[in-house]
């Protein structure tokens, strides 16, 4: 069985799940079409992470660009809407929860086209944040429902959604694993001056914390202390991070270590190697556990309740002074966490389960 299958991606991360998934659709058979929004990131196929995960280049880029939200998600809607009448696919895949997300699935439901949502049921049960609507509406239209974790199938159960549903673990695990693998963490490390197990990583990106200078002004004082108590800080920072910082001159000490954004490659050695991770990012939360390293969230929810429940991970607010006794006392631990680590994100197969459900070859 050939099927024509759409993968609509649209921002960085997606690219990366699709990547695994993308690998074992072909391998199956798969006539797969590779739609780009264009949403945030320049796909370059010189970009040396997706050739070392053979991904291949767009066969559509729409390049919608940036926007307001309904002016984005309107533009992806017609764009892709043009896509799907032209190739008229089996199923739709989409991927997480950004407005291309959305607009792929509400282009292919209305058509009457299967849409498989990967990464289904995450709630953070905040709806002031976009990506928390997306999520939500995608599910409700979504014929295939991927969840990556036994909450996020209770999730969707709690609103309804039954049918469909498969726990099949994260595809990020998948792609964690495989990186980890082929990343050269000394070279990484000796690139920065890190040694292994004796830095705290720190990532900040999120609008609730680099727009709100309030919560900005906390989490660089809380860095500011730790670096003064003796704590190695490394902050790979995100730009919008640094202009937050700029706008409202708030300043880290030079004992805080900021240096530009890492790629992904990277950030996975350095997750793998921190002793304690200090991050805003859901991504990075579940990288760290992935690799047994417990992270310390600069807020009041997260998508991952699961890791906060099993005592890897801590919500801290916007506190400096909860951040910095959090963080201390797990630099303090060598970040040794007494809960076990359990398997909650599946096998490190969520891709082949996926494609093996696709071709009903798995239940």
């Amino acid at each position: 069985m050939h099927l024509k299958i759409i993968s609509i991606v649209g921002a960085r991360p997606q690219f990366m799940k699709a990547a695994v998934v993308s690998e074992e659709l072909r391998k199956a058979g798969s006539n797969e079409i590779l739609v780009h929004t264009g949403q945030h990131y320049d796909f370059n196929m010189s970009d040396v992470f997706f050739q070392e995960l053979n991904l291949p280049a767009p066969d559509y880029y729409l390049g919608v660009g940036s926007g307001t939200h309904g002016e984005q998600t309107g533009k992806m809607l017609i764009e892709i809407e043009k896509v799907l009448l032209k190739e008229n696919p089996d199923l739709v895949i989409v991927y997480g929860d950004t407005n291309s997300t959305l607009a792929g699935a509400l282009a292919a439901a209305k058509m009457h086209i299967p849409v498989a949502h990967v990464e289904a049921g995450l709630r953070s049960f905040n709806r002031e944040m976009p990506e928390e609507i997306n999520r939500v509406l995608t599910d409700h239209v979504s014929t295939l429902l991927f969840a990556p974790t036994e909450a996020a199938v209770e999730n969707l159960e709690k609103e309804g959604i039954k049918d469909g549903v498969y726990r099949v673990g994260d595809v990020m695990f998948d792609l964690a694993l495989r990186v980890s693998e082929i990343v050269n963490d000394e070279e990484v490390l000796s690139k920065y001056g890190l040694e292994p197990k004796n830095y705290l990583l720190v990532t900040v990106h999120r609008a609730e914390n680099t727009d709100k200078k309030e919560n900005l002004w906390e989490i660089a004082k809380a860095l500011n202390f730790l670096a003064s108590q003796g704590v190695n800080v490394f902050f790979p920072i995100h730009p919008r991070t640094k202009n937050a910082l700029n706008l409202h001159r708030i300043e880290l000490e030079d004992e805080v270590k900021v240096v530009p954004a890492v790629s992904y490659m990277e950030m996975i050695a350095l997750e793998k190697n921190a002793k304690v991770i200090l991050t805003d990012s859901g991504g990075v939360q579940k990288e760290g556990y992935f690799f047994r390293v417990p992270c310390v969230i600069p807020r009041n929810e997260t998508e991952w309740v699961e890791l906060v429940d099993a005592e890897w991970n801590v919500l801290a607010g916007h506190s400096a002074e909860v951040i910095s006794k959090l963080v201390i006392d797990l630099w303090e631990r060598n970040g040794q966490i007494t809960q076990p680590w359990e398997p909650f994100y599946g096998d490190g197969g969520a891709a082949k389960k996926i494609t093996n459900i696709i071709y009903g070859l798995e239940t």
